[in-house]
C-alpha cells in the first residue's frame, strides 16, 4: 500500500464509517475502496483552512487522485479562487477526472457570478463535450447563473439541443428544464408543448417540475396533461 499524503491522512482523520456507508449507496458507479467517508461541511472548512497555503497549491496539480474526497476537496478548494481566469483554467484541467454527480454537482467557484458573460463561451464549450460530467457541470452552470436577472430565451434552446444516452446528462438537462420552468414558466413552456425535448427528459422535467413548490397548482395540473405516455 502506497504511504498517504498529508492531505490524505487529513482526510482520514474526519473519517466517518457510517457516512461512507451511505455516500456508498448514493455512487453506485464509484469503487467503494476510493470513498473515504467526510462528510461535506467538513471537507469546506478544510479547503478553507487550507486554500492558499503551498500543499494546497501543489495538490491542486497533482491529478488524479486516489480517493472521492479528494475530488470534492479539489472542488472546495476551486471555488475559493477569485481570479476568473485562474479558477476557469483549473476547472478545465479538473473536468476530465470528474467521475461523479456529487463531485459535478458541489463544483461551483464563487467568482463565475461576476463573469456571466465570459462564462457563457466555456459553457458552450463544456456542454459539446464527449465526456459525461463535463457536458452535466455546463448544464449545471447554465442553470445556476442565467435563469434568473440574466436569463435568454436561447439558453434554453442550447439545452434542448443535448441529445444524450447517459442518465447523468440527461437528468440535469431535465433538472434545468424544471427550474426553467419555475422561474422563468411562460418562456420555457414551449419547449414543453412542442415537445422540443428528447422524451425521457420531457416527462422528466415535468415530473421534476410538478414536485417543484414554486410551480402553481394550475400551471402543475396543466403540465401533467403534456406528459408523453
Amino acid at each position: 500500500m502506497k504511504t498517504k499524503t498529508v492531505i490524505q491522512k487529513k482526510l482520514f482523520e474526519l473519517q466517518d464509517a457510517e457516512y461512507r456507508q451511505f455516500q456508498c449507496r448514493l455512487m453506485p458507479n464509484i469503487d467503494p475502496d476510493t470513498v473515504i467517508g467526510v462528510r461535506t461541511p467538513q471537507l469546506r472548512r478544510l479547503a478553507k483552512e487550507l486554500f492558499g497555503q503551498p500543499s494546497a497549491d501543489a495538490f491542486l496539480h497533482v491529478l488524479p487522485h486516489a480517493y472521492y474526497e479528494e475530488n470534492n476537496l479539489h472542488a472546495f478548494l476551486i471555488e475559493e479562487v477569485k481570479d476568473y481566469e485562474k479558477a476557469v483554467d483549473l476547472i478545465n484541467q479538473f473536468l476530465p477526472y470528474v467521475d461523479n454527480w456529487a463531485t459535478c454537482d458541489q463544483m461551483s467557484p464563487k467568482v463565475f457570478a461576476k463573469h456571466r458573460q465570459e462564462l457563457l463561451k466555456e459553457i458552450r464549450i463544456w456542454i459539446h463535450s464527449e465526456r459525461t460530467y463535463t457536458i452535466r457541470f455546463g448544464i449545471g452552470a447554465l442553470m445556476r447563473f442565467y435563469l434568473d436577472a440574466s436569463f435568454k430565451e436561447p439558453y434554453l434552446k442550447m439545452v434542448s439541443a443535448i441529445h444524450s444516452e447517459e442518465y447523468y446528462v440527461n437528468m440535469m438537462s431535465a433538472w434545468f428544464f424544471a427550474t426553467a420552468l419555475a422561474k422563468q414558466y411562460e418562456s420555457t413552456l414551449p419547449y414543453i408543448e412542442k415537445h422540443c425535448l428528447d422524451p425521457w427528459v420531457h416527462n422528466k422535467a415535468i415530473q421534476k417540475a410538478i414536485e417543484s413548490r414554486r410551480i402553481t397548482p394550475e400551471q402543475k395540473a396543466y403540465l401533467k396533461t403534456l406528459k408523453i405516455k
